[in-house]
């Protein structure tokens, strides 16, 4: 049950809009760039600060791997403590991962009999595990993509194409070769299509050692793309959200979507 409710109060979390709320989704690499057959642990949290562990795990139920063929990869030595979840990852293909947390569902509440119900699942299991009578149902919809990106040797391109389904990135310049001074240029998709005047935060870790938090606040062209550039070297969290109505059941009003991703840049 504790850890249902977590995961209830993780993916409510995610539906906020950019900027709205203090605390912080990342995944965060020991490594984004290695050698074939070198291993990596992945941290998976939520924070005040960047990145630091003092909020709450993500969980890594629904954790993604793509490997530079395409193919799904698991994750070794998974394990979720008080504060961070960890996983370790050996990368036995040459070439660039993606890795992501994905949440495309529906959480609902309703009365039943004169008890305030919770549900939470897909879109196909609504019609049948939701009551269809009933009384006072609220729906919220929400996709979000929790990613990051390692390399071993030389960078590849197959792992980033886009599913086409909620918020993406898809990068111009590849995500592993980001360098301090030399500024970088991405793509948003929406359902695959470019998203246009999409806000966009970026900032530097490390926000509990300063006072300047050092946003960067950027906004998507008409071909859905911008332009980051990098002060120094370190890790960065890329965090943009947006909302309509493309929901997947009518009762739902609205869909929440959401997009944060952890670059590293690495020193000239």
């Amino acid at each position: 049950m504790k850890n249902a409710l977590r995961a209830i109060a993780v993916s409510a979390a995610l539906l906020l809009p950019v900027a709205s709320h203090a605390h912080k989704f990342w995944l965060l690499p020991s490594s984004t760039v290695s050698t074939v057959d070198q291993w990596i642990t992945v941290d998976a949290a939520v924070s005040n600060d960047l990145f630091y562990f003092n909020h709450v795990p993500l969980g890594l139920e629904s954790l993604a791997i793509t490997a530079p063929n395409g193919s799904k990869v698991a994750a070794e030595n998974p394990h979720t403590g008080k504060y961070r979840s960890v996983f370790d990852l050996q990368l036995k293909q040459a070439g660039t991962y993606k890795l992501a947390l994905v949440n495309n569902g529906l959480t609902a509440t309703y009365d039943d009999n004169g008890a305030r119900k919770r549900w939470r699942g897909t879109p196909a299991k609504f019609a049948t595990e939701v009551p269809a009578n009933a009384k006072n149902l609220e729906v919220n919809e929400s996709v979000g993509r929790i990613e990051t990106f390692v390399t071993a040797g030389k960078p590849t391109e197959a792992a980033l194409k886009p599913t086409n389904i909620g918020l993406e990135l898809v990068p111009v310049t590849h995500p592993n070769d980001l360098y301090a001074g030399e500024a970088s240029k991405f793509r948003f998709l929406l359902d695959g299509k470019p998203v246009a005047n999409l806000e966009v935060v970026v900032q530097p870790g490390g926000t509990r050692y300063r006072n300047d938090q050092e946003e960067q606040k950027l906004k998507t062209d008409a071909k859905g793309e911008l332009s980051v550039n990098w002060p120094h070297p370190g890790m960065y969290w890329l965090e943009t959200g947006s909302e309509d109505q493309k929901t997947s059941v009518k009762q739902a009003k609205q869909r929440r979507l959401s997009y944060v991703a952890t670059f590293e840049v690495l020193p000239q």
